[in-house]
């Protein structure tokens, strides 16, 4: 990951950034953490 500057910061208050898909968590894999 690289550093930002502030202005680059606050250009982003409000919007999406880094958004991954969706992935359902099942239990085996709650279990398994745990």
């Amino acid at each position: 990951m690289e550093p930002i500057s502030l202005d680059v910061l606050l250009a982003s208050v409000g919007k999406e950034v880094g958004v991954s898909p969706w992935r359902v968590v099942t239990q085996r894999m709650i279990d398994q953490f745990a």
